[in-house]
């Protein structure tokens, strides 16, 4: 008997500072309510569901990416570190066989591939088990590609989805430009 694949989404960073807090976007302003729904979508149909949180420490403008970036934003523990009020409304009820939030302290989370196999080892299911992985959330030029790239190397022969309408980046060019990278990348971008 053929074991059910997994679909897997991977919603990135979905956080009250990256919509309306320190780095608002009104992309993402504008597209929030529909990956909201995308999500409870996925969630009702049997998606397992992995929810990134950008976390960074009450000392952020001294790290490297604070020296970088110098905007204190997703500070643990305070409001815009707190998902979306749209995406925890959409989620509430919903009831996927795993949903996961995972802080990261960075763009991309070298643990994230490490956090979807012992999903898959605890529900007795193997790598060739995943049908897929989509992805979206914000900011498609940092974040998004970044999770992104770490999953391709981990699951190389898995395929990846970038779910487009349901991502902002910090300009609509470098939103453009992180896709046809993710394209050229041999992720699908819908």
């Amino acid at each position: 008997m053929e074991s059910e694949k997994i679909i897997l989404d991977i919603v990135v960073d979905v956080q009250k500072d990256f919509i309306t807090g320190a780095l608002a976007n009104p992309a993402a302003q504008a597209n929030v309510a529909h990956l909201a729904d995308t999500a409870k979508a996925h969630a009702e149909t049997g998606h397992w569901m992995f929810f990134t949180r950008d976390t960074h420490p009450d000392n952020y403008l001294e790290t490297r990416e604070g020296r970088h970036l110098p905007v204190e934003h997703c500070i643990e523990g305070e409001d815009g570190w707190n998902l979306a009020p749209e995406l925890e409304n959409a989620m509430a009820g919903t009831e996927p066989a795993v949903c996961r939030v995972i802080n990261k302290a960075t763009f991309g989370s070298y643990m994230l591939p490490s956090d979807i196999l012992d999903e898959l080892m605890a529900h007795n299911k193997a790598v060739t088990d995943l049908e897929k992985i989509v992805i979206y959330g914000y900011c498609t030029d940092i974040c998004v590609i970044s999770n992104a790239m770490v999953l391709r190397a981990a699951f190389p022969e898995t395929e990846i989805e970038i779910l487009s309408d349901c991502c902002a980046g910090v300009t609509p060019d470098t939103h453009r430009t992180a896709l046809d990278a993710m394209r050229a990348c041999q992720f699908t971008i819908l």
